[in-house]
This record gives C-alpha cells, sequence and structure tokens, in this order.
C-alpha cells in the first residue's frame, strides 16, 4: 500500500475502446410515452429461482407518490430464526429488465442463501416508463421526489416487516437501477451503509431525455461536483456511503467516463477530495478461461475501505459474472454478484 493523493483518480482507469451504437434507440427508451395503465397484480408467494432453497415473495407497496411491486427473498436460515436480524440487499434492475429477470440475471439469490442476506428487488412500473427505466436523469427525482421516494417506502416497510439487521441495508443496480440506486442512497444516508454501481450513470446530470443520452455517452464533468454539493448542503453532517463502483471497459451504453466521475463523486461526498490522504491498493487479475481480466483499486481512509472501482477488460453493457441467457448479463465473470455482497459485508451504519 502507498499514500497518494485524490488526484490519481484522473489517471486511474483507461477509457475503453470508442464503438459506435445506435442512439436513436436509447433515445427512445428515455423518451418514448407510457402506455395505458395496467391493473395492479395481487402480492402473491412463489417459487423462488433455481439453486435457491429460500422464500421468493411477490408484494406490493403504495403511498401518496404512487404504486411499486417489489419481490424479496429470503434466506432458509430466516426461517429458523437461530441467526438474529438478516442483512439486506436492495437491488435495482435496469431498464428492459423486470426485477425477476435481475434476480435471475444476477443469481444474486443464490449467493445471498449462502451468505445469510435477504434480498429486495424493487420493480419500474410499465405505466411509468414503457421500458421499465428509472428515472434518474429526472430533477425532483434525483432530489429525492419520484421513483426514489417510491423505493425509500419499500425499503421501510421491509424493514417494518421482517427481520432486518437495520445497521447493514445497503443498495445496488446495473446501469439506470446503479444511477438509481445512487440517488435513493444519497436522498436516506440514515438507511444504507453502502452502495454498489454496475454500469451506471453519473449522478445530477441529465435532466431530460436528450440530457441524459449525452451523460450515458460522455459523462457530466462540468456538472459532477456541483451536484455532490447540493447534497451536502442539503445534509450538513451525513454519514459516509462507502461504494464499489464496476463497469466494463466495452460499455457503448454508458461509457467508461461515467464510472471515472462516479469515483470522483465518492471521494468528494465522503470527505476524500484534494488535498486529502488516500491509501491506495491496486490488484490486477489476468483473464481465464472463465474470468475476464480485470483492475480493482481500493481507496482507504485509514483502515476503513471507502471506494473499490473495477474495471473490467472486454465487458459490454451487462452484469459481469451472471446467467448469458438473460439479457444484459455476461457469463463470462468476474462475479460482480459476489463482488457486492463482499463489499458491503465490510460496511454497517453507526
Amino acid at each position: 500500500m502507498v499514500k497518494r493523493r485524490t488526484s490519481l483518480l484522473g489517471a486511474m482507469l483507461r477509457v475503453g475502446k470508442q464503438q459506435q451504437r445506435s442512439a436513436v434507440r436509447m433515445l427512445g427508451a428515455l423518451m418514448a410515452p407510457p402506455p395505458a395503465a395496467a391493473k395492479p397484480r395481487r402480492p402473491r408467494t412463489v417459487r423462488p429461482p433455481p439453486a435457491a432453497a429460500g422464500t421468493w415473495l411477490a408484494l406490493g407497496f403504495a403511498n401518496l407518490t404512487g404504486r411499486m411491486r417489489y419481490w424479496l427473498y429470503l434466506p432458509a436460515c430466516a426461517r429458523a430464526g437461530a441467526d438474529g436480524p438478516l442483512p439486506l440487499a436492495v437491488m435495482l434492475h435496469g431498464c428492459d429488465q423486470t426485477a425477476t429477470s435481475f434476480a435471475d440475471g444476477s443469481r444474486m439469490n443464490a449467493l445471498a442463501e449462502k451468505a445469510g442476506y435477504a434480498v429486495l428487488y424493487p420493480q419500474q412500473s410499465a405505466t411509468s416508463h414503457p421500458h421499465r427505466c428509472w428515472k434518474w436523469y429526472d430533477r425532483a427525482t434525483q432530489q429525492g421526489g419520484g421513483d426514489a421516494e417510491l423505493i425509500a417506502g419499500v425499503v421501510r416497510a421491509v424493514l417494518a416487516a421482517y427481520p432486518i439487521d437495520r445497521r447493514r441495508v445497503y443498495i445496488g443496480g446495473i446501469s439506470a437501477g446503479a444511477a438509481m440506486a445512487q440517488i435513493v442512497a444519497l436522498n436516506h444516508p440514515e438507511l444504507f451503509a453502502a452502495l454498489g454501481m454496475h454500469s451506471g450513470p453519473v449522478f445530477g446530470a441529465g435532466h431530460g431525455g436528450m440530457g441524459a443520452l449525452a451523460v450515458m455517452q460522455h459523462g457530466a464533468s462540468a456538472r459532477a461536483g456541483a451536484a455532490i454539493d447540493e447534497v451536502l448542503l442539503r445534509q450538513p453532517g451525513r454519514a459516509c456511503l462507502p461504494a464499489i463502483v464496476i463497469h466494463g471497459e466495452d460499455d457503448t451504453v454508458v461509457r467508461p467516463v461515467n464510472q471515472l466521475q462516479v469515483a470522483e463523486q465518492a471521494l468528494q461526498l465522503n470527505g476524500m477530495g484534494a488535498g486529502s490522504a488516500v491509501t491506495e491498493k491496486l490488484t490486477v487479475k489476468p483473464a481465464t478461461r472463465r474470468t475476464l481480466g480485470y483492475r480493482m483499486r481500493d481507496l482507504y481512509r485509514g483502515r476503513k475501505l471507502m471506494l473499490r472501482v473495477v474495471r473490467i477488460a472486454g465487458l459490454e453493457h451487462a452484469w459481469s459474472g451472471g446467467d448469458g441467457r438473460f439479457k444484459f448479463n455476461s457469463a463470462a465473470g468476474p462475479d460482480a454478484s459476489k463482488m457486492l455482497l463482499d463489499f458491503f459485508s465490510r460496511h454497517q451504519l453507526t
């Protein structure tokens, strides 16, 4: 380990290959009008996905903001009740995914079963967005309203109804879900002990379909720092928010420049900006038959791991180490679900 200043982040990650992607399709997903409202389904208990022995619940939540369906996985140890309150991972799907397809593709429930975690999957409604995209680019949502308020309400409902350890609640997601996870965590520091982002755009910019597309392709360097300043002004003395940020080097949907800016935001939020001494550890893993090569940079404040930045060579816009039969999942590792749970296990609210 060596001491370095946070300016090292400017050069720490290589920008991925500059491949072209259809902007029309992405913009259409962001701006398409919602379809007619669908009738809400009744809560029910369903079978858990394969390789998970716990309980898989389909539930619903409503408040003055709106309604939201969600799924909850409770590991088998919860039935015995011998291990005490459970840690909870809140996982947010991306566009053109559902809660259940994200659970299946990420294989999070099987890992959570082994680690003794409950997992909560809120689901964006098709009546709110036809592609089930979380509206991370909406200014009011970034300030804690809209989708963010509903998700926080779901989390509180689960905390009230199930044996969850309130010191060990975490939130993560992919793409639009990663952006929404960051927004919810920023607006509710009392709820979450750590954040996990996979392939997510930088916080605080967009403010509409065209702006969101620009952020996904180019980041928002002129806005990123100011957005965190605004959060800190609203929440003086807020708790720190450790984060793991994973991104594919060949992601052309949300380009890797976003990862660098999200990492800078995490350092700023946690008081580790310019002039602060940061302890750094670099791990480089070469590719194997089953795993893509990657670089992992850990940044510590004292002995506490505050930020883990993982850049995966050859990975496009997909959950690393997921079930390749599902859209937006790469069968080749490293296993992002395991990485999130490993990182989360290091942190709890004090």
